[in-house]
């Protein structure tokens, strides 16, 4: 396909296009897919795939387990498709085309065990759009709102799956909120730091389905050294082993 690029991840070991101008995943999604710590033959859904970069990370560290990706934008389902297609994970990695707001399990034949997402932060009314579309959807609610997504991972999730997700730390509250509106329990919470020295401006957050209350409030993630070197923890997330 034209107008892309591509990378690599795991030393070469699994290839990425992704579209040069358009929506590119960050760092964010390399953290996401690093939390996901599946069981044999579990079944996982990332909600917003993009160039479906967690199913990849996710299917390469645990090949036994089945992975769902949901996309909205066709033009980025072709390029998630191609990439499944390209590292031989056919077996491993559904791409499905499709709005999150008409998932249901029978889409996927069953529930899921654990729901990851990377969602857009913004609401239409805060910040300026982005002119490319691709990043627009990405990063504001102009085809999903936070309550959709919340609600779509509440639909398809078994009683006691797992939720994950990253999200801004100035939204934890509304986060929270829409979690319990769908009957997914906030369970565990780490702050993520840019440096040791800046303040949080993301959040990595779990949740359980018809969980008990109760949260755990993780140590820290740092980033990046003083350097602008990556810290050992996140050198570790890009560790093929």
């Amino acid at each position: 396909m034209d107008g892309l690029t591509t990378d690599t991840f795991f030393e070469g070991r699994i290839t990425v296009q992704q579209a040069r101008a358009g929506y590119r995943y960050s760092i964010d999604a390399v953290i996401l897919a690093n939390q996901v710590c599946p069981r044999p033959a579990d079944r996982i859904l990332d909600l917003g795939t993009g160039c479906g970069i967690i199913p990849l990370i996710v299917a390469f560290r645990y090949p036994g387990a089945k992975l769902y990706g949901v996309e909205i934008q066709r033009d980025l389902v072709e390029i998630a498709r191609a990439n499944v297609s390209a590292n031989g994970l056919e077996n491993s990695i559904e791409i499905l085309h499709m709005d999150m707001k008409m998932l249901v399990q029978s889409t996927i034949s069953d529930p899921v065990d654990l729901v990851v997402s990377n969602p857009p932060f913004h609401r239409i009314s805060s910040g300026r759009i982005n002119p490319d579309s691709q990043r627009a959807v990405a990063r504001h609610e102009l085809r999903v709102a936070l309550a959709d997504l919340l609600a779509a991972a509440g639909r398809v999730l078994r009683t006691a799956g797992k939720f994950i997700c990253i999200y801004r730390s100035d939204r934890l509250v509304d986060l929270f909120l829409q979690m319990r509106a769908s009957r997914i329990e906030p369970k565990y919470t780490r702050l993520i730091h840019s440096s040791d020295s800046s303040d949080a401006r993301l959040v990595l957050v779990e949740g359980m389905k018809r969980g008990n209350a109760g949260l755990t409030v993780g140590a820290p993630l740092t980033i990046y050294r003083r350097d602008r070197t990556y810290t050992d923890e996140m050198e570790r997330m890009f560790d093929p082993e």
